[in-house]
């Protein structure tokens, strides 16, 4: 289902909780509310739909992706950009990590170790934020 997105900075300024497999509905809501918002959005964190989960969704180009519990283990490379976010106006400067290690859940709950660089790192990094109630 879309859904609307969160806008209340006091709501998103709050620790997500640890997702399970009871989650999986806020997962698929995810996927459709990107898919809606195509145009001016690469990944979505389950607090940007109303829900305090530790549920993330990014497209790294050909498909989405869920990942259910996501921590960045490893960060290499620091760099300054800019970013937007739907659940706020404007843009804001950011440091940001070139390359990324992250440990998190699949869609079936198990374990995963990836690396990441470039865009797609920026994506999990900017999400990640989202789940730790840190807003650019």
């Amino acid at each position: 289902m879309i859904r609307p997105i969160m806008k209340d900075v006091l709501f998103l300024g709050q620790k997500s909780e640890i997702a399970t497999a009871a989650d999986m509905q806020t997962a698929q809501d995810l996927l459709d509310t990107l898919q809606a918002n195509r145009e001016h959005c690469v990944g979505m964190a389950a607090n940007m739909i109303g829900v305090k989960k530790r549920v993330i969704v990014i497209n790294i180009g050909f498909m989405d992706m869920i990942m259910f519990n996501p921590s960045i283990v490893k960060r290499a490379k620091p760099f300054q950009t800019e970013e937007g976010c739907l659940s706020l106006s404007g843009s804001r400067k950011t440091i940001r990590y070139e390359e990324i290690e992250v440990d998190y859940q699949d869609i079936n709950f198990k374990k995963q170790k990836q690396k990441y660089t470039g865009w797609t790192a920026q994506i999990i990094q900017h999400e990640c934020d989202h789940l730790e109630g840190i807003i650019i």
